[in-house]
């Protein structure tokens, strides 16, 4: 017998940890490693596996195959506040997608700030800035004098796409790495799931970083990009994932939402545009196409200015989550592969690491691992920038 075929024993209930945390239920995690749903019924009750199985299914859950040896199932923590919610109710267990996501903008971050102390870079004044005690509005508006914003800038572009590239340009002038991007790193079979996080802030007064989920629809990235924005300038770092503004357990999201709308539509933008149409969703949408946000952070500022009650916002919230899966797209980057890299590296983020290649300071091999290009194509993306 082949030693890849010795059956060995391990713990049932990492068994079934590695199959759950990677959102595969026994029939799906049977197909991708081979066996028969039975098999794996068989593994999770018993323990008793071959290595070349284990080795599959470490492979196909994502699973570190040492974690797989491990008597107990490890705690799967984020490295950074957890602030997802789903109903109000606190999302549990992150996925491997999740947590490589995170690890891998940490490691982007150190090298960034490394860099910018080496070039005796002043650190940026607004991280960390303001606290959740100062009121919404001063910090929004400190976000656009930042930014370089004035006030209506959305309503002058054509397109919520013109509108999102224009923010994200102005965002990482001003020194923010910014990633969107829907798939683990440049591996498209790994999908990143908004259902499961919209975006996250990694807060440093050098190098602040935030990732949106590109798998989302546009006009939710422009939400989450300015509320990811916002937990940068008040020093608090998270991975956020809410129901559509809808109340949250925690304060700091909920402060996040809120100075994060008022910086997309201010209340005296807000009423000042404000028409009634034939109904409820004739007016929010005018708001949402003149200010470049989804439909949804319309209707939610509407109510919170009293244009509209309880029960009109609650008939279109029904209507809008009926729709919403139909609506989501994932829309950075266009198809086209180039365009795509520029949002899942950033050219800030870039240029930075294609520089140090050039002037000897950085390996190839580490320029790989940091931007997941290798060979011809990280060179085409270096000529490209």
């Amino acid at each position: 017998m082949s030693g890849r075929r010795l059956r060995i024993t391990l713990s049932p209930a990492v068994l079934r940890w590695a199959r759950e945390r990677a959102g595969l239920d026994v029939d799906r995690a049977a197909g991708k490693v081979g066996v028969n749903p039975d098999r794996v019924l068989e593994w999770e009750r018993s323990g008793a596996i071959t290595m070349s199985q284990a080795d599959r299914l470490a492979h196909h859950t994502c699973t570190p195959v040492g974690f797989l040896y491990l008597p107990e199932p490890p705690e799967d923590n984020l490295p950074i506040p957890d602030f997802r919610t789903r109903g109000g109710v606190p999302l549990r267990r992150p996925s491997p997608n999740l947590i490589e996501t995170v690890y891998s903008m940490q490691r982007r971050q150190a090298w960034m700030r490394e860099e910018l102390i080496e070039d005796d870079v002043e650190p940026l004044g607004f991280a960390g800035a303001w606290s959740t005690r100062d009121a919404p509005g001063r910090v929004a508006g400190a976000m656009r004098e930042a930014f370089d914003l004035a006030p209506g800038w959305a309503a002058r572009e054509q397109s919520w796409a013109d509108a999102l590239r224009r923010l994200r340009n102005r965002v990482e002038e001003a020194g923010v790495l910014v990633v969107f991007n829907g798939v683990v790193g440049n591996n498209t079979r790994r999908k990143l799931d908004p259902d499961e996080f919209q975006g996250f802030a990694l807060v440093d007064d050098y190098a602040p970083l935030v990732f949106i989920n590109g798998a989302d629809f546009r006009a939710a990235q422009m939400f989450t990009l300015a509320h990811e924005l916002v937990h940068l300038f008040i020093g608090e770092p998270g991975v956020s994932r809410s129901d559509a503004l809808q109340s949250t357990m925690h304060d700091t999201e909920c402060f996040c939402n809120q100075a994060a709308a008022e910086f997309l539509i201010s209340t005296e933008e807000l009423r000042a545009h404000w028409t009634e149409g034939d109904t409820p969703g004739d007016s929010f949408q005018t708001i949402a196409r003149r200010f470049k946000v989804s439909v949804l952070v319309a209707a939610r500022r509407a109510l919170e200015a009293h244009l509209v009650d309880q029960e009109e916002f609650r008939q279109f919230y029904e209507a809008y989550q009926r729709d919403q899966h139909r609506r989501r797209r994932e829309t950075l980057g266009g198809g086209d592969f180039w365009s795509t890299q520029n949002g899942r590296i950033g050219r800030r983020f870039g240029a930075a690491v294609v520089r140090a290649v050039k002037e000897g300071r950085l390996l190839y091999r580490e320029a790989y691992r940091l931007t997941g290009l290798n060979g011809d194509t990280f060179d085409a993306f270096a000529d490209r920038l």
